[in-house]
Order: structure tokens, then C-alpha cells, then sequence
């Protein structure tokens, strides 16, 4: 039997503001949040539909099975896992999948039960195409992969599905996809961190004394294939790693499962563990839970909290408000806002820190993490978790036991090192991670757990960019020195998909250090790599719909404060309204390597602050 002893500390009332934010959220989501669950409701209450398929449809959908299964699938009366999986082997964090389809049968047949690959989706990486041209294609995945979610759940063959994926756009993808059909339960299924390579601090040297032209190209590939060199997870907190801690919050991962390497007996068991666990969730099961009843305000909640308590991705204040729309949910910038004001962080992990996630784990992980945040009131610890124990079964360290099935322990009730994770009571801000700016050039956000704090409030004359290359040119050429705030715009998702602008950061970086005040201002995305520049991304209304970043020029000065949450230009207000928008051609954007298939994204998408969705 699998252990999910619920070792509940004495209930504490959740922190006034966490609460408010909460009710707001489910205040103003009443009526689209009903609809939701009426729908997906009504789906449950005809499931499951494959004992309703024709003859010929069921056939289909069995010819492929060996004989059990067949024979299984026959009778009607045993579950179908489907399994949506993000499989491939050029990406590091998705090659150890290649043998989860085969495991995941294996535990299914086992247990009286099928397992089928429902479908693929895509599985892009956002290391690989930086600074190129697919890079305007990475945004826009994330909606082709809902899509893709939808299609392969669409056979109506299953009474639930295992989620196979890690990284950046492919996690929030998936849960879109999988709210889609909200009325099947599904839990996500992690492939775990590759083990340290070279320093994070080591790997950004290398970077800036590249940018300087101090190395040359082998040393800055030597330096990086010791970097990323294994498969797994990059081991720097970005999207990804976010990803897998929101899915551990949220309450969709077996505790515990986040950060285990891959390819180790722990990995392989706590896999086996979530097959076992989803038979039991499905309506053939004795705990029916739907993954739309799971994901509701306070998990979303819940997950904001664990982003700004651990540093994370600034991807998230777009994905997460279009996942939780899925779900008929209305989440906002303001309440991402509101949260960063009262809640700790309490995790420093590359680029808020040298440590990386395995460190994190090692130092007492998410398990240290939920248990000191639901003492102190940050978590909401009465929801619906597949695991069926609420937020408290979380708290727990998974293990080996003597026949090889995952077990668990209380973790440690102290970190073991308060360099990496500290308790709530001894944070290392007092706020969280993430900053929502606005003012006369619209609105932002800025990663400043990774800033230092005399780094938070910059005024700087500007200079303006239409991309990341001109900058670059200008860096190397000479003439971008002195105090600066970049304006890097025509980025968002209208005018080129809203790209990650990496290669910003050497030559912003190299200016920082040599002592001068800069900035970066961009209606681009950095992303969970964000580092010790500070830098107001997401800027909406964008450049491409004539916003007020549009309208600045070379050597205007701009005010960046992180502390009390403005972005303004110190121009004359009836100068600024009398400014007409600049333009640029942005026909080189629109085609080779893909783009041209995108021209429906590029109109359709919403803003950044409404989850920059094209669906």
C-alpha cells in the first residue's frame, strides 16, 4: 500500500492578505469559474465515453494493443491512462521520457489497468534557439501545445492521463490543454534535474569575458558543455525548474517528485507511484478527483506564493494568468502585486544566487518550503491535491523502502543551509521576488530577487533598440557606455512572438560592472534567468500597438524603481502626449524558419498582463 499519512501541524488561519487575495480572485471569477465547472461536470457525468464508442471506433482505438490490453480494453470496465508526452531526445530535460511510455504500461498492466500514448506535443528549447530566429516561435508553442493536448485527449478513450513534460512553455501547454478536459483526472509526471556541472557564477564569468571579447568561442563552448552536460533539467532555477515547483504546489506532482535526478531507482519508483496513483483517481477508482476541481483559486494562489517565496520565473506572471483562465479563473498582475508585499523569499537559487536546485533540494527543497510557509499562513492548506492529502502531504521526503516502492518521512524541520533556503521567520527579503511596475510607459514586471538592492531604483538617460542585435553592435563598437537605460522594443508578442533577450545580459552586465547605473526596458521577455541587471520586461500596451515605449526617444530620462513599483519618463506630460509612436518594419519577422505558419498568432494574441494567448 502506498503511504499518505496526513501529518497535519495544528491549523493556522491563512495570512489576511493571501486570504483577501484569494476571495477577489474567486469573487471576480464567479460567473466564468461556474461555467467551467459546470461543463466539465457534465463531461464527468458521461464518462467513461469509450463504453459508449461504435464497434469500429473502439476497434480503432484497440488494433495497436498486444493481446491483454486488447482484452482489457474489450470489457470496458478496467481504466485507460492516456499518455501526453513531450518526448524527445534532443532536449536534455525530455530525453530521459524516450522509456516512460513502456514503465507507465508496465505499472498499468500491473494493476489491472491500460496505458496508451495519447499523443505528442512539441518540446521546444529556449536554450537552443536564444538570440535566433526560432525563438519567436517559443512563446506561441506553449498554445500549439494545448492544442495538441486537446487532440490527443480527443479519442475519448481515456478515464485519465499522465502529463509528460518539463520546461518552459511545454508545463503551462499542457495544463491548459489538460483544463481543457478538466473532468479527466491527470497528474504531472517529472523527469528531474541533471547533476551539477560547472558553477553558475563559473558559466556567467566565462559569458561576460566572451561578450568583452577577453575568450574566444572554444572556451565559451567548453565552458558551457560543462554547464548543460548531462541529461536532465538545466540545473538553474528558470522556467523549467518554476514549472516543476508549481506543479509540486499546485498539488499535481507525487510529493516530492520535482527535483530527483533522472535515470536513478528513486525516479523510476516515484513514476511508478503516479501511475498507481492516477488508477486510483479516475471514477473507476475509490477518490475521483477531476484535474479541473484540483486547479481553483487557492491553488493558483498557492503557486503565486511558491513564485515569489523561491525567486521565480517572470514567465509565469504570463503563464500562470492564461492557465488559470483555462480553469475560468481571472488572475491579474495586481494580485501577483499584492502577494509579493507579503510574502518572504526565502530560496536563493541561481541567478538569485550560486546554488542550484539541487543544492535547493539537498538543503530541505519544497518539502522545508511548504511546511514552514503552511505554519506561517502563506500556503492554503485545505485543497484538493491528487495525492488526497491536501498541501500537508507534501511536507514529506520520498524514499526507497526495503521492496523498492517509494515511502515517505517528515523531512527535516531545518534547512541545511541557510545560504540556499531559509525558514519564513528569517527570510532573506521580506518580500517576494517579483515586482509589478507601472506608470506613463505602461506596465511591467521586474525579477528583483536576483538585483542587488542598492540596484532596485535606476534613473538613466535611454537608448533605444529595435532589437537585441543592434544593441549588441553598438556594445561592441563602442558607443553604448556610460549610465544607460536600454529600450529594446518591437518585441512582444504581436510584433515578433515576444522572444527571451539573453544575449542582453553580457554586454548589460559588462556595463554594470564597470560601475555605471543601467537598465533594461523591453516589452520582450527575460524570463526565470533574469539576472543581475535590472531589467522591467513585458512592457504593455507593447511598441507593436503604438504603446508608450513607442514613443521613447535617444537620451530621455527613465526612472525604474522597483521599490515603490513605478516605470516612468521624465518628460513634460503634454510633450509626452504630443509624441507621435515610432514604427518599425517588421517584415524580416514574419517568415523563414517557421514564422510564416505563425501570422494567425501574431493577430490573434492577447497582451502580457492578459497571459499573451493567441487561444
Amino acid at each position: 500500500m502506498l503511504d499518505r499519512s496526513n501529518h497535519q501541524e495544528p491549523a493556522m488561519t491563512v495570512h489576511a492578505r493571501i486570504g483577501e487575495v484569494t476571495e477577489r480572485i474567486a469573487e471576480r471569477s464567479r460567473d466564468s469559474r461556474a461555467r467551467y465547472l459546470d461543463r466539465i461536470r457534465a463531461a464527468a457525468a458521461k464518462a467513461p465515453v469509450r463504453k459508449a464508442l461504435g464497434c469500429a471506433n473502439l476497434a480503432h482505438g484497440f488494433a495497436a494493443c498486444g493481446t491483454g490490453d486488447k482484452a482489457t480494453l474489450m470489457t470496458g470496465d478496467a481504466p485507460n491512462i492516456g499518455i501526453v508526452t513531450a518526448y524527445n531526445d534532443m532536449l536534455s530535460a525530455h530525453q530521459p521520457y524516450e522509456g516512460y511510455p513502456e514503465l507507465i504500461r508496465r505499472a498499468a498492466r500491473e494493476a489491472g489497468a491500460v496505458a496508451q500514448v495519447a499523443g505528442g506535443v512539441p518540446a521546444m528549447c529556449d536554450g537552443v534557439t536564444q538570440g535566433e530566429a526560432g525563438m519567436e516561435l517559443s512563446l506561441f508553442s506553449r498554445d500549439v501545445i494545448a492544442l495538441s493536448t486537446g487532440i490527443a485527449l480527443s479519442h475519448q478513450m481515456f478515464d485519465g492521463a499522465l502529463y509528460l513534460g518539463i520546461c518552459d512553455k511545454i508545463v503551462p501547454g499542457l495544463v491548459i490543454g489538460a483544463l481543457s478536459f478538466g473532468h479527466l483526472p491527470g497528474i504531472f509526471v517529472p523527469a528531474g534535474p541533471m547533476p551539477s556541472g560547472i558553477s553558475n557564477e563559473e558559466k556567467a564569468r566565462t559569458r561576460q569575458l566572451y561578450a568583452e571579447g577577453k575568450v574566444g568561442r572554444a572556451e565559451l563552448l567548453d565552458s558551457e558543455a560543462k554547464s548543460y552536460h548531462a541529461p536532465g533539467t538545466c540545473t538553474f532555477y528558470g522556467t523549467a525548474n518554476s514549472n516543476q515547483m508549481l506543479m509540486e504546489l499546485m498539488g499535481l506532482h507525487v510529493p516530492g517528485a520535482t527535483f530527483v535526478n533522472p535515470n536513478t531507482p528513486l525516479r523510476e519508483a516515484l513514476t511508478v507511484t503516479a501511475v498507481r496513483r492516477v488508477l486510483e483517481i479516475t471514477a473507476a477508482g475509490n477518490a475521483f478527483t477531476p484535474i479541473g476541481e484540483v486547479l481553483d483559486e487557492r491553488a493558483f494562489v498557492n503557486g503565486v506564493v511558491g513564485l515569489h517565496a523561491t525567486g521565480g520565473s517572470t514567465n509565469h506572471t504570463l503563464h500562470l494568468v492564461a492557465m488559470a483562465r483555462a480553469a475560468g479563473l481571472v488572475l491579474t498582475w495586481e494580485d501577483f502585486a499584492d502577494l509579493a508585499e507579503v510574502v518572504p523569499l526565502v530560496a536563493r537559487v541561481y541567478p538569485n544566487g550560486s546554488a542550484d536546485v539541487n543544492h535547493f533540494r539537498a538543503a530541505g527543497g519544497l518539502q522545508f518550503l511548504i511546511r514552514e510557509f503552511l505554519a506561517a499562513g502563506y500556503l492554503h492548506r485545505d485543497v484538493r491535491t491528487v495525492w488526497g492529502t491536501g498541501l500537508d502531504g507534501y511536507t514529506v521526503a520520498p524514499a526507497l523502502d526495503a521492496d523498492g516502492r517509494v515511502g515517505f518521512a517528515e523531512s527535516p524541520a531545518a534547512s541545511a543551509n541557510e545560504a540556499v533556503l531559509r525558514p519564513a521567520a528569517n527570510p532573506f527579503q521580506p518580500t517576494g521576488g517579483l515586482t509589478v511596475l507601472g506608470g506613463n510607459l505602461g506596465r511591467g514586471v521586474i525579477k528583483t530577487s536576483a538585483v542587488k538592492s542598492d540596484r532596485h531604483v535606476i534613473e538613466a538617460p535611454a537608448r533605444v533598440f529595435h532589437s537585441q542585435d543592434e544593441l549588441q553592435q553598438a556594445f561592441k563598437a563602442g558607443t553604448l557606455d556610460g549610465d544607460v537605460i536600454a529600450v529594446v522594443r518591437f518585441q512582444g508578442p504581436k510584433a515578433n512572438g515576444m522572444p527571451e533577450l539573453h544575449k542582453l545580459t553580457p554586454p548589460l552586465g559588462v556595463l554594470q560592472d564597470r560601475g555605471h547605473r543601467v537598465a533594461l526596458v523591453t516589452d520582450g521577455r527575460m524570463s526565470g534567468a533574469s539576472g543581475k541587471v535590472p531589467a522591467a520586461i513585458h512592457v504593455t500596451p507593447e511598441a507593436a500597438e503604438g504603446g508608450p515605449i513607442a514613443r521613447i526617444r535617444d537620451g530621455d530620462r527613465i526612472r525604474l524603481d522597483a521599490t515603490a513599483g513605478t516605470l516612468e519618463v521624465l518628460i513634460e506630460p503634454a510633450e509626452w502626449a504630443a509624441r507621435v509612436p515610432a514604427t518599425a518594419d517588421l517584415a524580416a519577422n514574419q517568415s523563414g524558419v517557421g514564422r510564416d505558419l505563425f501570422g494567425h498568432f501574431r493577430a490573434m494574441v492577447g497582451p502580457a498582463d492578459q497571459g499573451a494567448s493567441a487561444l
